[in-house]
């Protein structure tokens, strides 16, 4: 008897140490925030304003640096976050685009499931958007145009595989029209090509069409919405401009390298869980038509498999071939 309470003693010794370090975990130099976008693109913006948003409320003891891991479509971002197993002072914004592209590309050498899910952190909208004095108003004169001179009109995008590009991909397979889609690598020259006349539309999240929208540079024609933002009340989403196409979903949260410790994910978990509820957030939230989606890291695992069937069957309706 004596034996056996001596063990348990031990035992909850251990575990007192074990709940102890947990908690004391923290990042001990400054952390590598990688997004695959150029500077100007949606996960580039978001990954800035968050690591000044930590900062401004004072919610880590260290400096997060934002690094651009572009080429690829997002792989090379993976690839990076994939070859530093078990470092805990790397993490990085996913998007959509990082389960779409290794479903396409035979080439990824890495996949969502070979990453750690910390968070999920929101899902947000997109709008159609054309220079301000272009004579498409509607999402339908876009689609006659490209019927009456196919691959003539031009779609300034992201990467092949992210959401503005399967946007274009259901609905040329929903109307039988086809324009040209040219890819670029930050969201400044996707805006700079609509705004200098060089392509006739894109695909673009609130947040990077905001101030050009304010300012009159931009006219916002449809929405990739399930229903309209508060914002843009007067605008037509996609589907009731007409087109009944599946609404392409964009994600974005947190991955970190494969093989970190539990500790570790759970200070990075309770570190967004804070941010979340903080003013910074919320406005930031708000102002950029965001909807809030927190999911921790067991969640986001459980997330990452089911949002993947919907990428692949999102991927086969716009008459895509699947890798894999």
């Amino acid at each position: 008897m004596l034996h056996n309470k001596a063990v348990i003693a031990v035992a909850a010794v251990f575990s007192i140490v074990s709940v102890s370090a947990l908690a004391q975990y923290k990042p001990s130099k400054p952390v590598e925030f990688v997004t695959h976008t150029g500077p100007g693109g949606g996960g580039d913006v978001l990954a800035r304003f968050i690591a000044n948003a930590i900062e401004k409320e004072n919610i880590a003891p260290i400096r997060m640096q934002v690094v651009n891991k572009t080429g690829g479509g997002g792989l090379t971002a993976m690839a990076y976050l994939a070859e530093k197993k078990g470092d805990d002072h790397t993490i990085a914004i996913f998007t959509g685009l990082w389960f779409t592209n290794p479903l396409m590309r035979k080439e990824a050498k890495f996949a969502m499931k070979d990453l750690t899910p910390i968070v999920r952190l929101v899902t947000e909208p997109a709008l159609v958007a054309v220079k301000a004095d272009s004579p498409t108003k509607t999402l339908k004169d876009f689609i006659d145009a490209a019927k009456q001179k196919p691959g003539e009109m031009k779609q300034s995008g992201g990467s092949i595989g992210s959401r503005d590009w399967l946007v274009r991909q259901v609905l040329m397979k929903n109307t039988g029209a086809n324009w040209a889609y040219i890819s670029f690598p930050g969201g400044g020259e996707r805006i700079a090509a609509v705004l200098g006349g060089h392509v006739n539309m894109m695909v673009i999240e609130p947040q990077e069409a905001g101030e050009h929208i304010r300012a009159g540079n931009m006219r916002v024609i449809a929405q990739v919405a399930e229903k309209r933002l508060q914002a843009y009340a007067n605008v037509p989403t996609i589907k009731e401009a007409g087109f009944d196409v599946i609404n392409v979903p964009q994600v974005r949260g947190i991955v970190a390298p494969p093989g970190i410790p539990a500790d570790a994910i759970k200070y990075w978990e309770d570190l967004f869980a804070k941010l979340i509820e903080t003013p910074t957030w919320k406005k930031y939230l708000a102002d950029n038509q965001f909807e809030s989606a927190y999911l921790r890291s067991a969640e986001m695992g459980k997330f990452g498999d089911s949002y993947s069937e919907i990428t692949r069957n999102i991927l086969t309706e716009g008459g895509v071939k699947v890798a894999r």
